[in-house]
């Protein structure tokens, strides 16, 4: 194991000494000491296009930061600060938020940034069916004020929509290069770098160079940034351990490897994985009606061992589906349901169904592992776990169409507002049945009318969810995200994958 190591090491050095991807002489730096001037990240997958409207969340998000400023900055605590826009308000009702902007901003085709540009983003994006696109389903009107001043109109108050514009749906691309075909494969943006396309390969690299004239020099901190695809995660590791990437998300086995080459690690809680138990009015599986079984469900795991066997121990167990650094998360749900199997069976004794329940769940294969440990753990209280066909690519119309009736996943802990539309509402994904009651409802309603205070508020509707006992949350998992030291990474809160802004060359 210690040759194994040396010999990566070896060949990390060597290839770095060769001229690797992020050394390289810069004036002013001191002699014999190099200055590290491009930035290499390793990648999951490239994008489809390059057209902003079609950016994604999390690692999905960053190479379009690359390209394209938003109109928010997300600060890595979750704060949020001007960038394109200067200043936002919302008048009492929350329905018009009134946004100011910058005036010193060109794109890189030379269009001016302003508020018709602003317009023509928000426009498109509402109607460029990205997957991100319910993130503007609030807005009913992008209206122009004068050449600065854009006025957002909503349907009903949104606690998420500044962060949305933090995020794809803040994302600005040159109005002239919205809706045409060049934009697919080359990002127009106001961003600090430009894309060198005949550097840039379709599903291998692509490649941006620090844009001249960029109105923040402080978000352009290397004068080049490339973004391989490493699909595979023993190739992104390799890429890592041998110097051509200078940073990537691994797991918990290949984190070994990364650290034995002394790779240094930025880990964060980003997802809880555990049981989404759908059918809690018992629609098609009438035991998961009873809040008794669905209870005895939580109490039947040992969630620390299940940590420890199946994540090597890389995360936290918890029996609440909201996040730690969300606002909603609350310290005396964190152990709501311990390990407790004599309490499971007697729950199910009490709710009639001591001779057994059945579960069915779609046997994901990113989870088989999981499941097949929570089927062992499930049967000793009395409840079989069946694992059902998963039907690949119409997993999501399958299970909007309510073909399950629970199932294992691992699940984004966002913002309140982002949590609830994703879990609790009945506009939620993650909500087929469309699960509801007055009580839940009041409470939801509370959050977004909530202003300032959703946050807080949101802490009752987890309240609510835990104590149905809605779902059987097992651990947030830690995400591993490595780096060399020729960089400085800083964590990104709710994020597996850092913001660009996030990198800057190790001093």
């Amino acid at each position: 194991m210690a040759a194994t190591t040396a010999v990566a090491l070896s060949a990390a050095l060597a290839l770095t000494a060769c001229g690797g991807s992020s050394s390289g002489s810069a004036q002013g730096a001191a002699p014999g000491k190099p200055t590290v001037t491009s930035l290499t990240l390793g990648a999951l997958q490239d994008v489809t296009s390059w057209d902003p409207a079609q950016a994604g969340v999390g690692n999905a998000l960053q190479p379009y930061q690359i390209a394209y400023d938003s109109l928010l900055l997300r600060e890595p605590d979750g704060k949020l600060s001007p960038m394109l826009a200067t200043a936002w308000k919302y008048n009492d009702t929350k329905t018009v938020l009134t946004v100011d902007l910058r005036t010193d901003v060109t794109f890189s085709d030379g269009a001016k940034f302003d508020a018709e540009a602003a317009k023509a983003n928000i426009d498109h994006f509402k109607k460029a069916n990205g997957p991100q696109m319910s993130q503007l389903a609030s807005v009913s009107e992008a209206k122009v004020v004068d050449a600065d001043t854009v006025e957002l109109g909503l349907k009903a108050p949104d606690p998420a929509l500044e962060y949305y514009l933090s995020q794809a749906a803040g994302l600005m691309g040159s109005p002239k290069a919205l809706e045409t075909e060049a934009i697919k494969t080359e990002s127009v943006g106001s961003g600090p770098y430009v894309m060198d396309k005949a550097s840039t390969v379709k599903n291998s690299q692509a490649v941006f160079n620090a844009r001249e004239g960029y109105w923040n020099k402080d978000l352009q901190k290397f004068s080049k940034v490339s973004y391989k695809v490493l699909t595979d995660i023993t190739a992104r590791t390799n890429a890592l351990v041998s110097g051509q990437v200078d940073a990537a998300i691994l797991d918990p086995k290949t984190g070994k490897q990364a650290e034995g080459a002394r790779m240094k690690l930025e880990s964060n809680q980003v997802d809880w994985q555990g049981l989404i138990l759908f059918d809690r009015d018992g629609t098609k599986n009438p035991a998961l009606k009873d809040v008794r079984v669905r209870q005895a469900i939580n109490y039947a795991f040992d969630r620390k061992t299940i940590l420890d066997q199946v994540l090597l121990g890389q995360g936290t167990p918890t029996s609440q589906p909201f996040g730690k650094d969300s606002g909603a998360w609350l310290d005396e749900l964190e152990n709501r349901y311990p390990y407790d199997p004599a309490k499971a069976k007697a729950l199910l004794k009490e709710a009639g169904y001591e001779s057994g329940v059945v579960l069915d769940v779609p046997l994901v294969p990113a989870f088989e592992t999981q499941i097949n440990v929570l089927k062992q753990q499930l049967a000793d209280v009395g409840i079989s776990l069946n694992a059902v066909g998963w039907s690949g690519p119409s997993f999501p119309s399958d299970v909007a169409a309510q073909k399950y009736t629970s199932m294992y996943f691992s699940l984004f802990q966002g913002e309140p507002w982002v949590a609830i539309n994703q879990l609790a509402s009945t506009r939620a994904f993650y909500n087929p049945f469309k699960n509801t009651t007055p009580e839940l409802q009041a409470k939801i309603d509370a959050v977004q009318k909530g202003g300032g205070d959703s946050a807080k508020l949101a802490q009752e509707v987890n309240r609510y969810v835990v104590e149905e006992a809605w779902f059987a949350p097992l651990f947030r998992i830690n995400q591993m995200y490595y780096h060399n030291d020729k960089v400085n990474v800083t964590p990104q809160i709710q994020q597996a994958v850092p913001s660009i802004y996030n990198y800057s060359p190790a001093k």
